[in-house]
């Protein structure tokens, strides 16, 4: 059974940084894209960051207008473990953090083609 369980939620004030840990069991991930979103309360699901599996000059990523350039995606396939560090924290980037995982080489949609899914760790950032 696949199990994808993501850990390091908290509070935190604006400006601090949390790092998002997601383990994976079941089966292995390294040739897969993995990925963060986050639902805050009262709105859609949305991409937050995702990392291709490691081609011959490394891992792609993607980052989301809102996050670029504050939060870093990373994994360790030999921990099958993904992460998500977050610097910067706005109280715009409250919500609940999900890890996704998928079946393909490459997601379809992009950003939407995921097939696993953890149960989400909480993120609050104060103001």
């Amino acid at each position: 059974q696949v199990q994808l369980i993501e850990s390091g939620g908290g509070l935190v004030q604006a400006g601090g940084s949390l790092r998002l840990s997601c383990s994976a069991s079941g089966r292995t991930f390294s040739s897969n894209p993995m990925a963060w979103f986050r639902q805050a309360p009262g709105k859609e699901r949305e991409f937050v960051s995702a990392i291709s599996r490691r081609g011959w000059s490394g891992y792609l990523t993607d980052y989301a207008d809102s996050v670029k350039g504050r939060f870093t995606i990373s994994r360790d396939n030999d921990k099958n473990t993904l992460y998500l560090q977050m610097n910067g924290l706005r109280p715009k980037d409250t919500a609940v953090y999900y890890c996704a995982a998928s079946k393909a080489d490459i997601p379809s949609p992009p950003r939407d083609g995921y097939d696993y899914w953890g149960q989400g760790t909480q993120v609050t950032v104060s103001s």
